[in-house]
């Protein structure tokens, strides 16, 4: 069996099994609108899913539309995203990105990559986010759990989130590629956790090249 084949079998047994480990796998931040998500997406950015959810509680009984955050005065909206971390820059970003929704597309979040990559602090990270999520467009998601467990895996030998894309949706059934985020966020905060992995109870541990259960047994 060639490498690429090992690399299909192999990601196709882990995500099987982790489906199994974790049915309820999905998008950890809340939302009721694209937009919503959109935003929520950039203020996630060295922030936990967690603490987003609990700032977006309140920040969209305030803003409801790309309007809204278009219109709000700057300072009055870093105040209401700062508990997220780096809240100028994502501020800026936000208000800028709503004023495009408002300028190009009606004030509706767009469904392609070229558009959503066009607004101002939205990356393939985030367009993955909300075509996936959103439209229900078969889309990779790369975020940091992404970047190690698939390394640890074996399924990519990159560290560059754009080829690391394009190496899974090489080794995975397109059907998965959406829920492949999910499942590794789920693992990694789990069972592979980056510091302290518990290979012993890993369900994926046999498939996984680098699993600490079987240099043990050597």
């Amino acid at each position: 069996m060639n490498d690429l084949k090992k690399r299909k079998a192999r990601a196709a047994a882990a995500v099987e099994l982790l489906k199994k480990e974790f049915p309820a796998a999905r998008c950890r931040l809340a939302f009721h609108s694209p937009l919503e998500l959109l935003v929520k997406t950039i203020l996630s950015a060295q922030c936990t899913d967690e603490r987003v959810n609990i700032v977006g509680e309140t920040l969209f009984r305030k803003y409801r539309s790309a309007s809204d955050f278009a219109q709000a005065p700057l300072h009055e909206l870093e105040m209401d995203i700062r508990p997220t971390g780096f809240f100028r820059n994502k501020a800026r970003n936000i208000q800028s990105c709503c004023r495009q929704l408002i300028e190009r597309h009606r004030g509706e979040v767009p469904s392609t990559m070229d558009e959503l990559t066009a607004l101002p602090g939205v990356g393939r990270k985030t367009a993955n986010v909300i075509l996936g999520t959103i439209f229900n467009i078969p889309a990779v998601v790369v975020d940091t759990h992404v970047i190690r467990i698939s390394r640890l895996l074996k399924l990519t030998n990159n560290a560059d989130p754009e080829k690391i894309e394009s190496d899974i949706m090489n080794v995975l059934s397109e059907k998965d590629w959406i829920i492949f985020a999910h499942l590794m966020s789920e693992h990694g905060r789990k069972t592979c956790i980056a510091r302290r992995p518990a290979c012993h109870t890993c369900v994926i541990a046999e498939h996984c090249p680098s699993s600490l259960s079987k240099t043990r047994k050597k």
